[in-house]
């Protein structure tokens, strides 16, 4: 069986938390990722706090295969992100000579002043290597296995569809829904009991609500057939099990 490749995200922003800007990414990079075979095992969302943003970071490095992170690398003194990440790995963070030829050449030839505002979109942890952004010209940046993105949901999806091909990927999670016409609380018990008797698989309920009745889908996850068809099986008894005949 391949490697489990397992990832984590850090969602930097206030305005997430406040509630001003609604999180897309997160989301797409769970899609992406489950479907080249990486596990997302954990989001944060964090303010905009140079030790928050280190604590997360430095966490979820360790503990995960890669770690993705969204917003704080545009123009604005509350972008903070390059300089979080900089102390994270213990470097210099400083401005990277080939992102502000990029940008200053792009400004020239937009006829927009490359203000000082806008070379701070040039500053990286020293050692890191570019992320491409095909949108706004800004590159992101990866340094160990940590990959810095931009927060604007068209940017960060670019650059995460320049990111994925150049990882590493593991077993890709297959899945099959089961129909449950029960509500969670009459398979809640039985269900546990499954996912113990078989342990490489996991089995999610999402419970439903349809036409003043409550009942359940059920989907069952596993990295092979093999481990994927009797799960599935013994699913479908306990249905029919604890369904009124």
């Amino acid at each position: 069986m391949s490697e489990i490749v397992t990832a984590g995200m850090v969602v930097i922003g206030d305005e997430i938390l406040s509630g001003r800007t609604k999180d897309l990414n997160a989301g797409y990079l769970a899609d992406l990722a489950t479907a080249a075979g990486i596990d997302l095992k954990e989001v944060r969302i964090v303010p905009d706090d140079e030790d928050i943003i280190v604590e997360a970071v430095n966490a979820l490095r360790a503990r995960y295969t890669y770690v993705f992170t969204s917003g704080g690398i545009g123009p604005t003194h509350d972008d903070i992100t390059a300089d979080a990440i900089a102390k994270a790995f213990g470097v210099p963070c400083e401005v990277d000579q080939k992102a502000y030829a990029l940008l200053d050449a792009h400004y020239r030839k937009r006829n927009i002043e490359f203000s000082d505002a806008r070379k701070r979109m040039a500053r990286m942890p020293r050692g890191a290597v570019h992320i491409d952004n095909p949108v706004s010209l800004a590159p992101g940046f990866a340094i160990g296995n940590v990959h810095v993105m931009a927060g604007v949901p068209s940017i960060f999806q670019a650059m995460l569809d320049n990111v994925l091909p150049t990882l590493k990927t593991g077993a890709k999670l297959i899945s099959q829904s089961v129909h449950c016409p029960l509500p969670e609380g009459v398979i809640g018990g039985p269900l546990g009991e499954i996912q113990k008797a078989h342990p490489h698989t996991v089995i999610g309920s999402y419970p439903k609500f349809r036409d003043g009745r409550f009942w359940t889908e059920i989907v069952v996850r596993a990295r092979s057939q093999e481990a994927l068809d009797p799960a599935v099986a013994a699913v479908q008894a306990m249905i029919v099990e604890n369904t009124p005949r």
